[in-house]
């Protein structure tokens, strides 16, 4: 609380109190209203019965663990049995997501290093409007597009027929290939800007000291750049894999007819389902899943939540 007094008090000092006032009230109330309240009531329909509207409220409206004990033993709560479905599309849904942030971080980290050690002037402002202008098109528009290239009379399929690389169209929405270059592509961004941050702070003289000692750039990228850049590639990670996981457009567009996304089982309770409660919990599970997942990547890359932010 000091430290947040402190960093008030220099703000007020620069730009004004009434400017201070405005950020203070303006960040507090989008934190309340649009982030903690909706997560505090969804929380607490998690740990409700699904009940008609008039029903709401009486005797019978009152906290239960039914919406978990169904995620975990579905409809065979008494007999033992495991709700093998949706515990297998939860998995497969988290393994998903760390693919896609790895396949983002081996793309995104040469490009960072070229943006933020390479380029300069012009050549540098080039790159980074190439990286953006793409992303002016809806992200719909964009999962569509994939799934007109990666279809089975995409242009993917038809360069390869016409080269005489394969002689039949290949299922690539079937084999979520469309699926994971789609999701890759629509959060790339989102890796490359804080490993770019973290890497364009770095002293060009430490790499040219370490080539002056022999290192190979192997060694350069593992034993100077990569532990720089801990913080870019720990942020870049979390957003990438938190994003991807709660994704629900694209496994919609792209993903093939047996493939299945953890969100859309969530979509299904909300809407057609018209479960709220087992919706909540289900999206609260997911919550819990991805918070744990950014503080495993804390502690494997060894940095802190400030270092994230930053």
């Amino acid at each position: 609380m000091r430290e947040i007094g402190r960093f008030f008090s220099g703000f007020a000092n620069r730009n004004g109190l009434p400017v201070a006032i405005y950020l203070l009230v303006a960040v507090s109330t989008w934190i309340f209203v649009l982030v903690i309240l909706p997560q505090l009531t969804m929380f607490d329909f998690s740990f409700r019965h699904n009940l008609p509207p008039p029903k709401i409220g009486g005797p019978e409206d009152v906290h239960t663990l039914e919406q978990y004990r169904y995620f975990v033993m579905g409809n065979e709560i008494t007999g033992g049995g495991v709700n093998t479905l949706d515990i297998a599309v939860l998995f497969k849904t988290l393994v998903a997501a760390v693919f896609v942030t790895i396949i983002d971080l081996a793309i995104c980290y040469p490009v960072a290093y070229l943006l933020a050690q390479s380029s300069e002037g012009s050549a540098k402002r080039l790159l980074v409007l190439a990286l953006i202008v793409p992303f002016w098109v809806n992200e719909i528009l964009r999962a569509f597009a994939f799934r007109i290239l990666f279809g089975a009379t995409g242009v993917i399929n038809g360069a390869g027929m016409q080269l005489g690389l394969w002689d039949a169209p290949i299922d690539f929405i079937g084999g979520n290939v469309a699926l994971y270059a789609g999701l890759a592509y629509a959060y790339i961004l989102l890796m490359i800007f804080p490993l770019y941050n973290a890497i364009e702070s770095l002293d060009r003289n430490q790499i040219e000291a370490a080539r002056d000692m022999g290192a190979s750039w192997a060694q350069v990228h593992r034993r100077v750049v990569i532990p720089y850049a801990k913080p870019g590639i720990a942020s870049g990670s979390t957003m990438v894999f938190m994003l991807t996981a709660g994704a629900l457009a694209a496994p919609q567009i792209l993903g093939g007819p047996s493939s299945l996304w953890f969100t859309q089982i969530i979509y299904q309770w909300f809407n057609s389902g018209g479960n709220w409660p087992r919706g909540s919990a289900y999206a609260v599970i997911l919550l819990a899943i991805c918070i744990m997942f950014v503080l495993l990547i804390m502690r494997v890359f060894k940095v802190s939540i400030g270092e994230i932010g930053r």
